[in-house]
């Protein structure tokens, strides 16, 4: 071809693609009335509300106007014209004490009620849960959204503070400037102020000293010469302040003698990039031309191939399964397979017990918000082409509803991989060969908290498979350090990490994320099966000595069902119905086929192991409670650790052939190394809800292969 070709229409198949790296907190902002909401929701680059702005990306998705949103579903979240109502009750029950909002989400309605409504019966009474503190007390309140009747619950017995607010966060940022030792030691290190970047660390909890008072740590940086102002912290500096005033409480500083590392190399723009840039010269995407194969019907029920869910947005879990149902394609019948699944508690435990670390334990969901801290998703780089989106409707700290653009994609995923193949050679006569394609849907959310991100997919099957990944990657926070050689380093002087550039010690930390999994396999009742596998011995009986054998044991209460994963002592861990049975008499279920099993290493009376206690076991199983779905505790911002999973488990209720919940805890070591610096590559696991004598035969059969009249044709077009 004459002139610069350049692919109109690309090959069909699934290409890997980079995830972006969001790194600096984007703080939205709330939107003060509905033109303005109207304006930063659909036509906008940019919304200002006074002096405050919130982003939309150019090249994002334009949903539509948010002011008109109606639910439609039992479970569907809030709207604006809902949470305005539920803001004016608000401000009555308070009158003119001062208040903040951390959560403002629907109260879900009874589970048994959820289950017997149909599309065209009436909704159930819409209500709202807020959790608010006002005058130094907690809140749990819940609203009828039409009536605007209030009920307050007591949570006096419940320690710690409910999850900080974006506006917490900004309005604590500049305190340490506020305080003249702060700026007198940034100043002695040769730190000019205007390049100084704070962040705020949650403080964990560590005996009752620290109780009374909400307080955050900041630990704070240089942005002087590189947009990855983490590869340049002020290290051994802690600003204590106390959140409800932004006082600063307690300033320590020490290590003075640590140079601040160099900004050189650091910069992960690619503008910034001296070195040759690797580029493939051929994109590699996934194209539909006739669109995918998915209907998002009503704003969030999902339906493709023989699947159906409910799909939200929350501020705090980020992302909500719920209702997912598949179709059996023998008897066409829609089956309960998940009633409720979602990101529960993260904890991220850094191993440096000295003063500027110890205290680095991080709930994520339970003190920053999983879904709050969710940015936008940028077409093309965090999603593929074919992917649609869908936006949050948040509340802001004053009860404001603002949208949250693009914070959950959903997508079909195909990469010439074999759902199932088989080749049978010519014994039979004839020469077979057949193939399945594994083509699945993804639902996928990308939490940026501060320099870490994480990517959580739903991924659904056709087989009835469902596959739920998490993927790390953003940047190392890192320590400093006077070294910038091995060398220099005494024997047996303890690093807590390792030397990944001058001055820069990539410290050990572990990352853990608890999922919530209520698994109502063709019902609500369902008992949980310890599939246990053993060495058995023939005794002479065959010309083999041993085997394996398979010994079933039901879990009749909680404690029985607290596993800790074993490779010597291995098992399958089933969730059965055992009130039906397949045609040759095998209970229904599905099995958790565990991954990611990193276990914590800390002892169980360490506070910071205490407080996110669900880390003891990497599987548990609970009886059903409503009020039991966040495995750190309500209020997981400086709490003690008495609502916890680990407590609400050894109540030791009855489990079999009852309403249980499934948790399952999947735990990633990181022990730093060079190639995480400056930035690190995404690391990946997860784990499979797979059927276990679910359905009569494998479904996969029915799927039909591709074949390539049915392809999109890829042609080249010369450019101008």
């Amino acid at each position: 071809m004459e002139g610069k070709n350049f692919l109109r229409c690309l090959f069909f198949i699934c290409g890997a693609v980079l995830l972006m790296l969001f790194t600096i907190y984007n703080f939205p902002n709330p939107v003060s009335n509905k033109a303005e909401l109207l304006e930063c929701a659909t036509n906008s680059a940019w919304c200002t509300s006074k002096n405050r702005i919130l982003r939309r990306p150019e090249n994002a998705a334009i949903r539509h106007d948010h002011t008109a949103d109606v639910p439609h579903h039992p479970l569907d979240p809030l709207t604006i014209g809902e949470m305005n109502k539920v803001q004016k009750v608000l401000k009555s029950f308070f009158e003119k004490s001062v208040y903040s909002v951390h959560s403002l989400v629907l109260e879900e309605p009874e589970k048994k009620v959820v289950l017997k409504w149909q599309k065209g019966d009436p909704l159930p009474q819409r209500k709202a849960s807020v959790i608010a503190r006002a005058a130094g007390k907690n809140y749990l309140l819940t609203v009828d959204v039409e009536s605007g009747e209030l009920v307050e619950h007591d949570t006096s017995h419940i320690s710690g503070f409910p999850l900080i607010t974006l506006e917490d966060m900004q309005n604590v940022l500049s305190a340490p400037l506020s305080h003249p030792h702060f700026n007198r030691t940034i100043v002695e290190r040769g730190v000019d102020p205007n390049d100084v970047a704070c962040l705020p660390f949650s403080p964990g909890w560590f005996g009752k000293a620290e109780d009374g008072r909400r307080i955050v740590k900041l630990e704070c940086f240089t942005m002087k010469d590189t947009a990855n102002f983490y590869m340049r912290p002020i290290e051994g500096i802690i600003v204590i302040t106390d959140l409800d005033t932004n006082e600063v409480i307690e300033l320590i500083d020490k290590g003075k003698h640590i140079p601040i590392p160099k900004a050189a190399g650091t910069d992960y723009r690619l503008s910034a990039e001296n070195s040759p840039i690797i580029k493939l010269p051929n994109p590699i995407s996934m194209e539909q031309p006739s669109g995918p194969n998915f209907v998002i019907e009503d704003e969030h029920l999902v339906k493709w191939a023989n699947w159906e869910f409910h799909l939200k947005p929350d501020p705090r879990a980020g992302v909500m399964i719920s209702r997912a149902r598949v179709r059996d394609t023998e008897t066409g019948e829609l089956r309960n397979v998940l009633y409720q699944g979602f990101s529960s508690e993260l904890f991220v435990p850094y191993m440096d017990p000295e003063e500027a670390w110890y205290f680095k334990t991080y709930m994520d969901a339970g003190e920053y918000g999983f879904g709050l801290q969710a940015l936008a998703l940028e077409p093309l780089n965090d999603c593929p082409r074919n992917a649609k989106y869908m936006d949050a409707i948040f509340a802001a700290s004053d009860g404001t509803p603002y949208v949250r653009s693009n914070m959950i994609c959903i997508f079909e995923r195909y990469a010439g991989d074999a759902a199932w193949r088989h080749t049978e050679s010519p014994i039979t006569g004839d020469m077979i060969r057949e193939a399945r394609p594994k083509v699945s849907l993804v639902a996928r959310m990308v939490a940026s908290l501060a320099n870490y991100d994480y990517v959580v997919d739903w991924e659904f099957h056709a087989d009835g498979l469902i596959h739920v990944k998490v993927a790390l990657t953003g940047i190392v926070i890192v320590k400093g350090t006077s070294y910038v050689n091995m060398n220099q380093v005494k024997e047996n002087e303890e690093l807590y990490g390792t030397l990944l550039s001058d001055n820069i010690i990539g410290v050990v930390h572990d990352h853990y994320i608890n999922f919530y999994l209520d698994m109502d396999i063709d019902g609500s009742d369902n008992s949980f099966v310890n599939v246990h596998l053993q060495r058995e011995y023939t005794n002479g009986k065959s010309p083999r000595k041993s085997y394996m054998k398979v010994n079933r044991k039901v879990a009749k209460t909680e404690k029985e069902a607290q596993i800790k994963l074993s490779l010597y002592d291995p098992s399958e861990f089933h969730v059965i119905n055992p009130n039906k049975k397949t045609k040759v008499g095998n209970p229904v279920g599905y099995k958790v086929v565990p991954a990611g099993t990193a276990a914590s290493l800390l002892d169980p009376k360490d506070p910071p192991q205490k407080r996110s206690a669900f880390t003891n076991n990497q599987i548990w199983v609970t009886r059903y409670n409503k009020s039991e779905q966040w495995s750190g505790g309500l209020f997981a911002y400086q709490s003690h650790g008495e609502d916890t999973l680990q407590v609400w488990s050894d109540r030791d209720r009855p489990i079999e052939n009852k309403d249980i919940v499934l948790w399952y805890t999947l735990g990633f070591h990181h022990v730093p190394c060079q190639e995480d610096y400056p930035i690190m590559p995404t690391v990946s696991s997860g784990f499979d809800l797979k059927p276990v004598n679910f359905f009569e035969r494998n479904p996969v059969l029915r799927i039909a292969p591709y074949v390539e009249n049915e392809l999109p044709v890829c042609k080249a077009a010369a450019s101008t």
